[in-house]
């Protein structure tokens, strides 16, 4: 019976057909793939009764609840811990091993808040976390409580064996990593005392698409952008007033037309003068990555995709995504109306050395050569009248991309040892599609950053039914152990 409901679920579940995990080198530290194996249960259960409080940002009572579980399970440990508090903030919890001299000291960043949650949309409570077949199903399985557990566990594995790290270890879990860190920089600034060190380690996102471990040396920036039309005060009748009264939908879509192209090329005038060229090292380690591209778009049901170039080529460049257009209002039946507003929500991916600065001069600057006015609050009635093409425009909060050399020393040292636990299956990447914090963090410190992800690339991060399976994490926490063990070792 037990058998039938799993493969129901399974399949309810969307698992069925997707790829598996290559099979990796196992780690050379067997001491480690022992305890591994000797203590799964053990280490699940501790996932599970974190992934069980809930994490969403905004929900300031569980947000302190969960750091004061993380203080609990890393005072377990052994570690010094402390809360890093700014008011107003959620809390970052920060924990260290007694420094040894001499030794390098390196913080491994993971954040413990989640995404919102709509629970009509998952097959089961988000906060109840449920196995099925080879995943673990719960809001943060994945993104991005599995990395601290984790690390964790790859510390007790080597603490188990007496085994002192190679490194200095500090640990620095954040709270609001989902609602885009508005405080990390003033925390940062606060507590640089504490957070000194000669790496930072960002344990977050996934493998490689086709399972193999991935090391990442930098992410894209971000930076939001609304746009809005403005059409007659108030909807009016498509049929007595349409084709006379300005249509603001028509005109976002006009406007976005002049954006960029179906092919991802962003159009407007001297956009990529600020890249900075990809290195010889850096189209070095693309070209050893595996294309995926044809897997990927039948995964996906795309019958093509943009550019000409494959997908971890295009990563490596500025992206103009249109996240949605509103206007006309919602719903099955719409009115045959001019509708009064229309808004495009756009996010730009930057990489080095744009700036969401430079993005936002360039993208105005643009839009008044094409004959808007721009405003950036509510415009009143006089400001309608007077221009009659007119554009509000919203940023949002953004930072710039960052990239650590690929080639340079920390940067060999680390993957030296990482493949300790690898082996030759490890892929190397400049740049992650996706935006993190790590700017922030070469900002303050002027230390270089990697990023160090192990989750499945099909984990649902941010929408419903996010998972983890299980294998990956037991193949995090090796490559964990193998860095803490080994990296000192090849970082002279």
């Amino acid at each position: 019976m037990k058998t039938g409901i799993a493969a129901i679920l399974t399949v309810l579940l969307g698992v069925a057909g997707l790829p598996a995990q290559q099979k990796q080198v196992p780690a050379a530290t067997d001491p480690v793939e022992q305890y591994v194996v000797a203590h799964r249960q053990e280490v699940l259960q501790e996932f599970t009764r974190l992934l069980a409080v809930p994490n969403v940002a905004s929900d300031t009572e569980n947000i302190q609840k969960n750091a004061d579980a993380l203080i609990a399970i890393l005072q377990k440990r052994g570690l010094k811990t402390q809360l890093l508090q700014l008011e107003n903030a959620p809390s970052a919890v920060f924990a260290e091993l007694p420094a040894v001299p001499g030794k390098r000291t390196v913080i491994f960043y993971a954040h413990y808040d989640g995404q919102p949650v709509q629970k009509r949309d998952w097959k089961q409570d988000p906060w109840q976390p449920v196995t099925v077949g080879d995943r673990i199903y719960a809001r943060s399985a994945s993104d991005d409580k599995a990395a601290i557990v984790g690390l964790l566990t790859a510390l007790d594995a080597l603490q188990a064996r007496h085994q002192e790290p190679s490194i200095n270890l500090k640990f620095f879990f954040e709270g609001e990593e989902e609602a885009g860190s508005p405080h990390l920089d003033k925390l940062l600034a606060k507590y640089a005392g504490f957070l000194k060190s000669d790496l930072w380690v960002i344990c977050d996102g996934p493998a490689y698409q086709n399972g193999q471990p991935l090391l990442v040396f930098g992410s894209r920036g971000v930076v939001t952008a609304q746009i809005t039309a403005f059409g007659p005060n108030r909807p009016l009748h498509s049929g007595h007033y349409g084709n006379w009264a300005p249509n603001p939908i028509v005109e976002i879509a006009q406007l976005i037309a002049k954006l960029r192209t179906t092919e991802g090329e962003i159009t407007i005038p001297h956009f990529y003068d600020p890249v900075r060229p990809l290195t010889e090292a850096e189209k070095n380690a693309l070209k050893d990555l595996p294309n995926l591209d044809a897997q990927l778009k039948n995964e996906f049901g795309l019958g093509r995709s943009e550019g000409q170039s494959s997908l971890a080529d295009q990563i490596m460049k500025p992206a103009l995504n249109l996240d949605r257009i509103e206007g006309g209002g919602t719903g099955p039946n719409p009115a045959n109306a001019v509708p009064s507003s229309a808004t495009a929500y756009i996010d730009f991916r930057m990489v080095p050395n744009q700036t969401p600065e430079i993005v936002q001069e360039q993208v105005e600057g643009y839009l008044r050569e094409l004959g808007f006015y721009l405003v950036h609050t509510p415009p009143a009635p006089a400001e309608r009248l007077e221009h009659p093409r007119l554009l509000q425009i919203t940023w949002g909060p953004g930072y710039p991309p960052q990239r650590t050399a690929v080639d340079a020393p920390v940067s060999k040292a680390f993957i030296a040892a990482e493949k300790t636990a690898t082996g030759d299956a490890l892929l190397v990447m400049p740049t992650l599609g996706g935006s993190t914090p790590s700017f922030l963090f070469e900002q303050q410190f002027k230390t270089p950053v990697v990023l160090l992800p192990i989750a499945n690339f099909d984990n649902n991060q941010h929408a419903a039914n996010e998972n983890i399976r299980v294998e990956y994490l037991m193949n995090g926490i090796r490559i964990y152990a193998a860095v803490f063990a080994n990296l000192g070792k090849y970082w002279r």
